[in-house]
């Protein structure tokens, strides 16, 4: 006879206590969803609009619909958000998610756990007297809470910044970031109490010279902050054909703020840097380029005015095409028909950056057909002081010829201070030489020394060489730098 199998009493309780588990949990998940489908949180939408405006100290208006989701906790999302502070749009977001805890959304503390935004615009300007559009009143610093976000998550990021001219503005765009244990203190300015830690990546860099070609390309780098301390390191780019690298250091908590800045961009491709030429002459060849600067200050000015450190730009084996320089040079020497701010446009490239002259483009010198010319060496070393770049070693060596730069680059008025470039001979004595002054934009060549003719005078010296050797062996030195002459 079969004996029948009898559950064991003490399971029975415990079946009992899961049935009840699993019947709140239904009830509850019930209700949940019945909330979700049947409130309307739109009626909401001034009051969250109210309270999001407090949270930053800025207006913030949602012009889309708002929705309500469980994932796994209570998810609003929000679309076409604007930011505005004093009547200025500082950020446009098309989808913004905030995930919000069970028992944060029962509590009169609501705590956010993750923030998810799609389709961000931020506009960043800075006027003259330093003053960022973000920049808030005290009445609107004391109003804000504190900020206490664990995970910010951005997709489809654009980030506009501008200085005074539209024309001056740089566009990072195809941008994607995420951003942890972001905090603020609630009634302080935040930027001197800001601490989080972030990694971004963008597709491309846009600015002057630079919507059209798009070379300045796959941007990365990390964040971190901690009481008004940035530290954006390390930064990665692929700029002009090479890789690129840098670090940048900014202090928020002195009076007046400091920046400290370290970059190198090694074997880049001179040609993409340079426009495109429309003369048929063009120079190509792999550059090396780095920079170490700092400054201080409050305004943009000031910052300039402060500038201190290092600029270096070298390079080998560059083709000059279109021209025959040492022949030109040859022609100079004896009638100065020439103007050497062409002939040194490469030297300025450095420093001058993306300063765009009419030397850069080489119009003032005269295309020779299928002429080319070889650039043995270059190198430019400017020591910068107080915003202003001094030359210590610039100069550059063809096959037949040496040229050479003194003077000065002031970069707080943007013009060219005491420069003479001169052909130098083995000796580094100047052969002939030009000053060149005025704006970057629009350089002038002193016109007085252009037009001296010197043949004459050079075929008398040889004369008087070959009578009275050794007469002209001394010379004061235009040139004593790094670059050795041309082996002719």
């Amino acid at each position: 006879m079969l004996k029948s199998e009898r559950m064991p009493l003490a399971s029975k309780p415990a079946k009992i206590f899961a049935f009840l588990i699993f019947g709140i949990v239904g009830v509850a998940l019930l209700a949940t969803l019945l909330f979700v489908f049947f409130f309307d949180i739109n009626r909401y939408k001034p009051r969250i609009e109210a309270a999001m405006s407090d949270a930053i100290g800025m207006n913030v208006t949602i012009e889309g619909p708002l929705g309500l989701t469980v994932a796994p906790g209570l998810r609003v999302k929000l679309e076409k958000v604007r930011v505005r502070n004093q009547g200025v749009e500082v950020a446009f977001v098309q989808e913004l998610a905030v995930s919000i805890p069970f028992m944060s959304a029962i509590s009169r503390e609501i705590a956010l756990s993750n923030v998810v935004a799609n389709g961000t615009r931020i506009s960043i300007d800075r006027d003259r007297t330093g003053k960022y559009n973000f920049e808030r009143l005290p009445a609107q610093i004391a109003r804000s809470r504190p900020l206490d976000l664990p995970r910010v998550s951005l997709t489809d990021l654009t980030v506009v910044y501008g200085e005074q001219q539209p024309d001056d503005r740089l566009e990072f765009s195809a941008c994607s970031g995420e951003v942890k244990d972001m905090r603020t203190l609630g009634g302080e300015p935040p930027a001197k109490h800001l601490s989080l830690n972030g990694q971004f990546k963008c597709k491309a860099l846009k600015g002057p010279g630079l919507d059209k070609n798009r070379v300045i390309t796959d941007l990365t780098f990390s964040v971190v902050a901690s009481q008004g301390v940035f530290d954006i390191d390390p930064i990665a780019v692929q700029a002009y054909g090479g890789q690129g690298s840098a670090k940048i250091h900014i202090d928020q908590s002195l009076a007046p703020p400091s920046l400290t800045v370290s970059a190198a961009l090694p074997k880049f491709h001179v040609e993409e840097l340079l426009k495109p030429p429309a003369s048929g002459k063009s120079v190509s060849g792999l550059l090396n380029f780095s920079a170490n600067l700092s400054m201080r200050g409050a305004t943009q000015l000031a910052m300039r005015q402060s500038a201190q450190g290092d600029m270096s730009l070298s390079g080998a084996n560059l083709k000059l095409s279109g021209i025959d320089l040492d022949q030109q040079l040859q022609k100079f020497a004896l009638s100065q028909n020439l103007s050497l701010i062409d002939v040194s446009a490469l030297l300025f490239v450095g420093p001058i950056s993306l300063v765009v002259t009419k030397g850069y483009e080489l119009s003032g010198l005269a295309k020779q057909g299928n002429a080319s010319t070889s650039i043995r060496s270059l190198i430019s070393r400017w020591k910068v002081a107080n915003g202003v770049a001094h030359a210590t070693d610039v100069a550059l060596t063809t096959n037949e010829n040496r040229v050479a730069v003194h003077g000065d680059l002031d970069f707080v008025n943007n013009q060219y201070r005491g420069v003479v470039v001169a052909l130098v001979d083995a000796k580094g004595c100047a052969k002939a030489s030009q000053k060149i002054s005025g704006p970057f934009s629009k350089p002038v060549v002193d016109q007085s020394i252009l037009m001296v003719p010197v043949g004459a005078l050079l075929k008398l010296l040889d004369s008087a060489k070959a009578l009275f050797p050794g007469a002209n062996d001394k010379c004061e030195a235009f040139y004593k730098g790094s670059l050795p002459p041309p082996k002719t």
